[in-house]
């Protein structure tokens, strides 16, 4: 603080009706100008307006003022916006402070009174401190231009190739042995009924190709240290048996393994049709190299095997039985998680039969019925053979249910209405939906259930309560029997049918919280990864470089995924554009006298920038790491952390400002 008295300006918004509907403004204007070190205080109805940042700018000028505060909305919000206009006026950003009454006073205060003088003790605590500010300056640091993209389904691909095409080098790991995600295991898509292997393999293919893009397949990402446009990630290979650089994906060595035919269980064929112990995944995978599965070879096993595939293969020599699990490094300026979703376990919910009755199945596994390239090559046929001549396909499995997931999974009642359309053009059958409301939100999507309205698949407006076996009629003979309440008939009803359809819910990732910790995010109370914003930060993340994309920040369709990807990859080549980034001064850092090298500190830092320097035994923060959270200033016996824009006689300066009304 200088010697001389600061000449502070204070800007009040309305906000619209927003706080002028509950707080006398005026009021709180004239009380302003009264406090101690206010040169000026103004009104104004969009303070964030270009109009009222130019007030402000004009009196910073004009009135030769070195302080401001605005109160208005919460400083998340647009703290960045006042601190640019006091910037263009010649004032030091971090000598403009922004005091919140719309959040903390008009949105939460009934009473006029009271919210008015809320506003006034918020405002005079705001002059306060801000008297007391200091003149700070950001650093510029360095920035690396690769991209670290995880998980390879249609967020990943379209944020890789986004980012790829704009020059940055992108590494893309899955933990699959083929990038493609859930959207390679779809026949068609809604509400025009493309095929999906046609809209996704060229990119797949795109993948492939792109000089730009270096695909790590059947990997994990095991580590990532490192900060904001400077992040050292870990990567773990798992082995393959079989070398990716010499397979050409010729098929040979499955035609010719000792198995003459499949009969384990296929991963992408969710168990509804079979591999062999050396396989690849599908016709279309990306990269097209085989794996082998040494659960189920015979070489793992029993070490007594023929070795056809290794004949096979010739001089190629691909298969590698003794290959290890291998690790990579790289750095990376940024990071975009993309890691989808994972289906519902329609086992959970007993009352529908899933597992127990071999004519139930889940929405995917039709899918894969369906696909031209599933086990039935797209005829629709049950496990016992049989045509079905009736089916059920029953709404919000798992999802708008408080015993499960209390939320709409949002496609669920899209991808139902694109599997009656082709059960029906497939089969011929009767189909019966069984809906609780009809969500349809998306462009196209209305006209698509008006098309299955006269397509005359019959929808009945109740939850499914169970699917049993137990029969009552002779009708019922022989056939599963979906009981549901019709609530537009008022009354339970019986629907006798040869097949049950689950929609089952999307969640989150059952590794999510894994990832989360690994990357230093927040997630959801639903689980799903948290964004900063919802509507101005929607797919950055609070950690720094850290952006998300597609069914892992919450449930959504194809269009809106890719949407966000390319999004997520637009913030990533932003943020590395220039070649460096800007650090906040608003850090933690060490009075080294009062430090004991105590320690406490170091292991409460969400964000390990705090280190032991062993030899002078006082700690040491990293400005890069640290994003002035304040743990460690809380936390140190000796008071020897301290924050910028947080010292202790700011905040006793504005906890005296509140208590002066």
């Amino acid at each position: 603080m200088t010697d001389e008295e600061p000449r502070i300006g204070v800007y009040v918004c309305d906000c619209g009706f927003n706080i002028a509907s509950v707080v006398n403004v005026p009021g709180v204007v004239e009380y302003a100008r009264g406090l101690r070190g206010v040169a000026v205080a103004r009104e104004y109805k969009y303070m964030c307006s270009s109009p009222g940042q130019e007030l402000i700018e004009k009196d910073i000028r004009d009135l030769k003022l070195d302080r401001a505060v605005v109160a208005s909305c919460s400083p998340h919000l647009h703290e960045a916006t006042f601190r640019k206009a006091g910037e263009r006026a010649g004032m030091n950003p971090f000598l403009v402070h922004m005091v919140n009454i719309r959040e903390q006073v008009s949105w939460v205060t009934k009473s006029r009174e009271d919210a008015t003088e809320k506003a006034k003790a918020l405002i005079a605590a705001g002059v306060a401190r801000v008297a007391r500010h200091t003149p700070l300056e950001r650093r510029q640091v360095p920035v690396r231009n690769e991209v670290l993209v995880v998980g390879g389904g249609i967020a990943g691909i379209q944020a890789a190739l986004t980012a790829a095409d704009a020059g940055r080098h992108v590494y893309l790991v899955e933990r699959e042995p083929s990038i493609g995600g859930h959207m390679a295991k779809f026949d068609k898509t809604f509400p025009t009924l493309d095929c999906a292997a046609c809209i996704l393999t060229p990119k797949m293919t795109s993948v492939k190709n792109h000089p730009d893009i270096t695909v790590l397949s059947y990997s994990e990402v095991a580590k990532v240290d490192g900060y904001v446009g400077n992040f050292h990630v870990t990567v773990r290979r798992k082995p393959r048996y079989v070398d990716e650089s010499k397979c050409v994906g010729c098929y040979e060595c499955i035609e010719q393994c000792v198995y003459k035919d499949a009969r384990f269980p296929s991963e992408y064929e969710l168990g509804l049709g079979k591999r062999k112990p050396i396989y690849i995944p599908f016709p279309q995978a990306v990269p097209l190299v085989a794996v082998i599965d040494p659960a189920t070879c015979i070489e793992f096993k029993t070490h007594s095997c023929k070795k056809s595939c290794v004949d096979a293969c010739g001089d190629r020599e691909a298969i590698d039985f003794a290959q290890k699990e291998q690790t990579v490094e790289f750095d990376v300026g940024s990071v975009i998680v993309s890691t989808g979703f994972h289906v519902f376990d329609a086992k959970r919910m007993t009352n529908y039969g899933y597992g127990k009755y071999p004519g139930v199945y889940t929405a995917l596994e039709m899918e894969r019925l369906l696909a031209s390239n599933g086990p039935t090559g797209g005829e629709v046929v049950m496990r016992d053979g049989r045509k079905p001549t009736t089916v059920g396909i029953v709404h919000c499995v798992g999802s708008r249910d408080k015993s499960y997931n209390a939320y709409c999974s949002k496609v669920c009642c899209m991808y139902s209405l694109k599997l009656a359309h082709l059960i029906k053009e497939r089969t011929g059958a009767d189909v019966y939906n069984f809906y609780i409301d009809m969500r349809t939100p998306g462009k196209g999507y209305e006209e698509f259930y008006h098309r299955l309205l006269a397509e005359n698949v019959t929808f009945v407006r109740g939850k499914a309560a169970s699917v049993t076996d137990i029969t009552e009629t002779v009708r019922e003979e022989g056939k599963l029997v979906v009981v549901a309440e019709d609530t537009l008939l008022g009354a339970v009803r019986r629907f006798p049918v040869d097949m049950v359809v689950l929609s089952v819910a999307m969640e989150p990732q059952p590794d999510q919280e894994d990832v989360r910790r690994l990357l230093n995010m927040s997630c959801s109370a639903e689980g799903f990864f948290l964004e900063k914003h919802p509507k101005l930060a929607p797919v950055s993340t609070m950690n720094d470089g850290i952006f998300i994309a597609g069914a892992c920040q919450g449930p959504k369709d194809i269009p809106e995924t890719v949407a966000q990807a390319e999004a997520a990859a637009g913030e990533a080549i932003a943020l590395t554009s220039k070649g460096f980034i800007t650090l906040e001064p608003n850090l933690a850092y060490i009075e080294e006298k009062l430090c004991s090298g105590c320690q406490v500190c170091i292991p409460l830092c969400p964000y390990n920038a705090i280190e032991l320097d062993r030899e002078a035994m006082v700690v040491k923060i990293s400005d890069v790491l640290c994003k002035g959270c304040g743990v460690c200033v809380a936390a140190c016996p000796s008071g020897a952390v301290h924050q910028r824009m947080f010292e202790d006689e700011q905040i006793m300066e504005e906890l005296a400002g509140v208590l002066s009304r």
